[in-house]
């Protein structure tokens, strides 16, 4: 796999869908000049910076971007902020393109934002007032700046992108593999004749994790380490943000898709600063856009195998301008149009609503119990989920998890091997004939089913090895057939109490355990089915449990016999937030 190619593909967001098709058309734009700098750091290191000015703007807010993606590749979006009556920075971070220095990811985005917000403020082409926007990396370089508090930057816009990098990367004590392995080897430096991989399938499920870099082709120091601190302690403290957020002073649009890895850091985000934080009137300045995209799809229709139809096409550029016209520039035009907390798009009806918060009011949870004889592996097998709790006694479910031969994240096709998973919706019914994965549907609705907000799954386990991981998936069924996943959620049993302090399972007891799914908004219409998905894998976007409780130095692995149980007294349930 050409490293640039993943480059572009996991990192640069901003770059595929930030390039929306509504684009300014005045009939003779205005023409912008652009100069390139360069602007030392605190201890020297010299970052490259384009400067770009409408030539007929001497002072004005000031918007930046820093990138590790190539600052030259923004060009046709800053020339459209220019002509917009902004100055428009983009600098390429510490170690990549035409900056010096050595990326290690995140270490230096602080420091280096505080510096460069620092140095533009102190230019005479700045009125004092600066914003941030960009997404994924680019997103968190914000938060990063912000929580240093340079002087001048009123307002950030971080898409799609996190507080807290460890909540990122790890979801219930799973790591998401191929996310930052492939980063790693796409964005780390090289040895000299050093060569990346081109076998990415043999190489994401190579054990141990600990040593994961020797098969990428050289050693990554800071991939190493995050794959081995896989408890959110000391080694995360500097990329962890999220205690620091609330004390700023600052409006911020929140903006991510439901099929986004970062889904939940960037709701959890908006949730923080409008419930907690410091200021009230900041509370009130908050906004979250919450769209049906992944991470390379924001503002697009088409996300894997579903097209959620024209309503789905959104414009990020114009929603980062008018958002900068309003706290930046302080547009009376833009003060004056009504301000929405939170838009939500709804899968299914492909509808957008607006809402005072997320979760959004009007939505209760409701209970949908898990039932069948012992007999719900694959499709068709007798699970069952519907609004009854279980009556007596009924059979545990059980399957085999096997590290050697993983439930795969989508079905493995020619043109996509498992190392090219993606988290967009497709077609599950491959994946949901395997007899390792057991499925639960309910009968056809007899009217739409509304739900919107962060549902769960409460499930009664237990396995016969030390460790073992829980998956479930959320799916909608056609009347055809087709099943596509609305939301998935992970859960490494060790982790069930504690992410610092995991526990080893104890073989054959049964724990309570509660795995949350993500947020979500979808209507399912009449005649179509709800449908539960549960196994013990979902690679290679998150890494295999080698089920022997060892963490990423396991050499070895383990099958895993994994029970659901759901009976009177242990009756495993999804939590669903459903119009009331």
């Amino acid at each position: 796999m050409n490293p640039m190619l993943i480059t572009r593909i996991i990192g640069s967001l901003f770059l595929a869908s930030i390039l929306a098709p509504h684009q300014s058309h005045a009939a003779e734009p205005l023409p912008v000049r652009l100069e390139s700098v360069s602007v030392a750091m605190r201890d020297g290191i010299a970052l490259a910076t384009d400067i770009y000015r409408a030539e007929n703007i001497s002072k004005a807010p000031v918007a930046l971007m820093r990138t590790p993606y190539n600052k030259s590749r923004v060009t046709p979006i800053a020339e459209r902020f220019a002509r917009e009556g902004y100055i428009v920075v983009v600098q390429d971070c510490r170690g990549t393109f035409k900056s010096k220095g050595d990326l290690i990811p995140y270490n230096n985005e602080g420091q280096d934002g505080f510096d460069t917000i620092e140095w533009i403020y102190r230019q005479p082409w700045c009125n004092g007032r600066i914003g941030m926007w960009g997404s994924s990396y680019v997103g968190a370089t914000q938060w990063q700046a912000a929580v240093e508090r340079p002087p001048g930057l009123v307002t950030i816009s971080p898409t799609a992108t996190w507080s807290s990098f460890y909540r990122n990367l790890y979801l219930g004590g799973a790591v998401r593999l191929s996310l930052i392995a492939k980063w790693a080897g796409g964005n780390s430096t090289k040895p000299e004749n050093a060569k990346v991989t081109d076998q990415w399938d043999s190489t994401l499920m190579h054990l141990p994790l600990a040593d994961l870099d020797s098969k990428i082709g050289w050693p990554i120091p800071w991939l190493a380490a995050m794959l081995t601190h896989h408890k959110p302690d000391g080694y995360w403290n500097r990329l962890n943000l999220t205690n620091q957020i609330t004390s700023l002073n600052l409006p911020i649009l929140h903006v991510v898709g439901y099929y986004d890895f970062f889904s939940r850091e960037s709701v959890d985000n908006f949730m923080i600063m409008q419930k907690k934080a410091s200021n009230p009137v900041v509370q009130k300045q908050q906004q979250l856009i919450l769209g049906p995209w992944d991470h390379g799809t924001i503002g697009k229709s088409k996300v894997g195998d579903i097209d959620f139809g024209p309503n789905a096409i959104w414009d990020p550029v114009q929603a980062n301008l008018d958002w900068f016209d309003r706290f930046l520039k302080q547009d009376a035009k833009a003060i004056a149009r009504p301000f929405v907390p939170v838009r939500y798009f709804s899968l299914g009806d492909n509808t957008w609503h607006d809402a005072d918060t997320w979760p959004p009011m009007g939505f209760e949870d409701t209970s949908y119990y898990l039932h069948s004889n012992g007999d719900a592996n694959g499709v068709k097998g007798g699970g069952i989920v519907d609004l009854n709790p279980p009556a007596g006694a009924e059979k545990p479910d059980s399957f085999k998890a096997d590290p050697a031969n993983p439930v795969p994240a989508l079905p493995i096709t020619e043109k996509r091997p498992s190392h090219l998973a993606h988290w967009a919706p497709v077609d599950q019914r491959p994946i949901e004939e395997r007899n390792d994965v057991l499925v639960y549907t309910s009968k056809p609705l007899d009217k739409p089913l509304r739900f919107a907000g962060n549902p769960k799954a409460e499930l009664f386990v237990s396995t016969d090895t030390k460790d073992a991981d829980w998956v479930v998936k959320l799916v909608d069924v056609a009347p055809d057939g087709f099943s596509h996943n609305l939301v998935v959620g992970i859960l490494r049993g060790s982790f069930r109490d504690s992410e610092l302090m995991p526990k080893e399972m104890k073989p054959g007891e049964v724990y309570k355990i509660t795995v949350d799914l993500g947020p979500i908004a979808a209507e399912l219409p009449k005649g179509h089915s709800l449908r539960v998905d549960i196994c013990g894998s979902y690679f290679p976007l998150f890494d295999r449990n080698t089920n022997t409780a060892e963490g990423p130095f396991s050499k070895t692995t383990v099958i895993a016999t994994e029970k659901v149980h759901h009976q009177q007294n242990m009756a495993s349930r999804i939590i669903l937030p459903c119009r009331k």
